[in-house]
């Protein structure tokens, strides 16, 4: 057996729903939490919110731990996941971009060669001090709620640097993944402990469970996902396993990723979260059949489905419960993040729902 290579400092928590599911046991209750649960859809976020910059909030503890909170004070939700942003890490190493309202991340000197790798500051953990005393301050206010930590996976991260900020083709970035895979490699192992690094810091300060966002890996195919971009998250992945000795739930989650779903859950993770577009018994089925286990899934509300009448929210809510129940364990979400016009209400009717239809 694999021994944790640090002292743990998380809570005991072993009943709470969304850890009893993530680890293939059955909950009280089928476990609801929301991407992007923290943000622009409560009115609390955007007063404390006002004149602060995103990545400058991400590092200020005391309003990590408020805005955190916040949509469990709110909704009822059965997890917290820590403020923070996919980019951060690498804001915090020194790599110079901003987040642009209205656009996203953009990076002021765009990785295009070799030497642009070789040139990006490397994380130390006390660049991240911030995000440690956020959680350690949220271990006193959370009671028996889980802390979800939180970050970016090499792919997604990569292609910000290469593109210089979003991008719909991601072209650069697949040109540069093909045109020289060495140079390609260098910048994805080093992003891997760059993310592995922060969320090491993370777990030694206390979360129970890590999400990995790989936001933009559904732009690649199934061979070039597991040629350029396998390696590097399941060395995060089960970088952190080994850390921990397993202790910690790891979620992995992508967007457009249905072709990808088996190749994601071999990487290493112990939740594969699901987006809208696969039901869940079809994700179920897609994900290594061969093995005796059913996989654990998260998911899968489409979040523009939030927008529709009570009785629509319901019925979809109870298809997707009961597509998850042919899975080995099922976390409720939506099948990506929390639209910024969404009606806080219908988030906490929808969590107080989930809650009563007990396993």
């Amino acid at each position: 057996m694999t021994h944790p290579t640090h002292v743990s400092n998380r809570r005991g928590l072993d009943d709470a729903p969304l850890l009893v599911a993530a680890n293939g046991g059955t909950p009280e209750h089928t476990p609801v939490w929301f991407m992007r649960q923290a943000g622009r859809s409560l009115p609390e976020y955007r007063r404390v919110r006002e004149g602060v910059p995103m990545l400058r909030a991400c590092l200020t503890p005391e309003l990590v731990c408020e805005i955190t909170m916040q949509p469990v004070r709110r909704h009822g939700v059965d997890a917290a996941i820590l403020f923070s942003d996919i980019v951060l890490p690498l804001y915090a190493a020194g790599v110079g971009l901003d987040i642009v309202s209205g656009t996203g991340p953009v990076v002021n000197q765009p990785v295009r060669g070799a030497a642009d790798v070789t040139a990006l500051p490397e994380l130390e953990t006390e660049h991240v001090e911030g995000v440690a005393e956020a959680i350690r301050l949220l271990l006193g206010e959370l009671g028996s709620t889980p802390l979800i930590g939180f970050a970016g996976a090499p792919f997604t991260l990569a292609s910000y640097l290469v593109e210089g900020g979003p991008s719909r083709n991601h072209e650069r970035t697949k040109a540069l993944m093909h045109s020289d895979p060495e140079t390609w490699h260098a910048l994805l192992g080093k992003l891997a402990e760059t993310t592995l690094k922060f969320l090491r810091v993370q777990v030694d300060a206390g979360v129970d469970a890590i999400q990995l966002f790989d936001s933009w890996a559904g732009a690649l195919s199934p061979r070039d996902y597991v040629t350029y971009v396998q390696p590097h998250t399941s060395r995060i992945l089960r970088g952190i396993a080994e850390y921990t000795g397993g202790e910690v739930p790891r979620i992995h989650f992508g967007v457009g990723t249905g072709e990808l779903l088996g190749a994601m859950h071999e990487a290493g993770a112990s939740v594969t979260g699901v987006d809208w577009r696969v039901p869940l018994d079809t994700a179920a089925s897609r994900i290594d059949p061969s093995q005796p286990s059913r996989p654990v899934l998260q998911g899968n509300l489409d979040p523009a489905v939030l927008f529709s009448d009570w009785e629509s929210v319901r019925g979809e809510t109870e298809r997707i419960l009961a597509e998850g129940e042919s899975a080995g364990g099922h976390i409720f979400n939506l099948g990506h993040g929390v639209l910024p016009d969404t009606d806080p209400e219908v988030l906490t009717r929808l969590v107080e729902f989930v809650h009563s239809r007990r396993d």
